[in-house]
């Protein structure tokens, strides 16, 4: 049987071509939205910064990251998705960025770097799909400097009930319907609303990072529980 990161590495190589599109008519643009909010937390644009954007995808938060940093911080973006990496480079080059953003293949759960690495971790809408989430945290935490942030935005369920069902109807037959129409794939469409759902609660997940090491663990949500940002830090 085919692991999830294999799995997961094939569903996104498949859809990588039309994901941005998809993304954005999906989530209506909001989207770009919480990135800056995200970004506002824990890039500082007068401080020089090494910045690790982990499953950065086709690069959306690592190219809003990139506009707001300090003229010599610089990022370093990972992905396990070789067809998003390619949609990614094209993006950066394209823009100019490619002395500013390094990007490689990589599992984020196993990392070449060293300890004490970076400044601030980032991760947007890649943390449900982690095989193995709590050794991706203690990964994350181990090459954070001390002092170090971590962002992670992800989408969620909203708690307010006659929204959650509107919710609930959106994600499970529009999404795989558009998604299938537009990208070839619906099982992809299928799966992704499915993550969300299966992704722990908010409490549940800050007792999780609490748990591996993190300190100062907060929470913000967005729009109504669609979204939320968590961060975390680690011990100066």
């Amino acid at each position: 049987m085919m692991q999830k990161k294999e799995k997961i590495r094939s569903l996104f190589d498949s859809i990588a071509a039309r994901y941005d599109r998809l993304n954005h008519l999906m989530s209506f643009n909001i989207d770009k939205r919480w990135r800056r909010k995200a970004l506002r937390e824990v890039i500082d644009p007068d401080r020089t910064q090494q910045i690790l954007d982990l499953a950065s995808g086709t690069g959306d938060f690592a190219l809003a990251a990139a506009r707001r940093m300090a003229p010599q911080s610089r990022i370093t973006a990972i992905d396990l998705s070789e067809g998003m990496l390619q949609v990614m480079r094209e993006k950066v080059a394209a823009r100019n960025l490619t002395d500013r953003i390094a990007m490689e293949l990589g599992d984020s759960e196993q990392m070449r770097f060293a300890d004490h690495s970076f400044d601030v971790a980032t991760i947007a809408f890649g943390i449900r799909n982690f095989e193995h989430r709590e050794a991706g945290l203690r990964e994350i935490l181990r090459v954070l400097k001390p002092g170090g942030k971590l962002a992670i935005l992800e989408l969620s369920v909203p708690s307010f009930a006659p929204f959650r069902w509107l919710y609930k109807g959106y994600a499970f037959y529009f999404m795989p319907w558009i998604g299938g129409l537009i990208s070839g794939d619906r099982a992809a469409y299928r799966y992704l609303p499915a993550s969300v759902f299966a992704f722990p609660d908010k409490k549940t997940w800050m007792d999780t990072m609490r748990r591996e090491g993190y300190v100062q663990v907060r929470h913000r949500s967005f729009s109504l529980g669609i979204c939320r940002l968590y961060i975390g830090e680690k011990t100066a």
